[in-house]
This record gives structure tokens, C-alpha cells and sequence, in this order.
């Protein structure tokens, strides 16, 4: 699967927008800096495999539905929560 450049940063944009969550909480949750999500937010810069995980795993702290769109928006596919 090749993922385009800015392709994080625009899916992240969209949730962010829709959802209603500031980068601040975002990066709080993440524990990096605002600066950071920032950069992912205006494609100045790409998160790593590792800082995906982590976004990831602070929208479903934050939305579970947020999570969830991401990883659709991002990967063209959902992750089962069920079983």
C-alpha cells in the first residue's frame, strides 16, 4: 500500500474539524507539543509510524468515533471493535 505525503495531515485535519478537538487537547493527550500536532495538522511535516499509533491511540481516549474515522479516512479501512 503506498500512502501519499500529507495523506495523515489532511485525515487528521477532518477529524479534528468535525470532532471538535483542538490540537492542544490532542497533543496534551499525546503528550507532545502543540508545535508538533501543528505540523501534522498543515502538512509542514508527516508523523511517524510510531507518532501514528499514538494518534490513534489518543482519539480513542478523546472519541472512539474519531479513532475509528481516522483509520478510515487514513487506511481506507476500519478496525473491528467487536469480539
Amino acid at each position: 500500500m503506498v500512502i501519499r505525503m500529507g495523506k495523515a495531515g489532511k485525515a487528521l485535519r477532518q477529524i479534528l474539524e468535525t470532532y471538535n478537538i483542538s490540537q492542544n487537547k490532542l497533543a496534551t493527550t499525546m503528550g507532545v507539543n502543540r508545535s508538533t500536532v501543528n505540523n501534522w495538522f498543515n502538512e509542514t511535516r508527516d508523523p511517524s509510524a510510531e507518532a501514528l499509533t499514538e494518534i490513534v491511540a489518543a482519539l480513542e481516549q478523546l472519541n472512539t468515533q474519531a479513532a475509528d474515522q481516522f483509520l478510515l479516512l487514513y487506511l481506507g479501512r476500519s478496525i473491528d471493535r467487536e469480539g
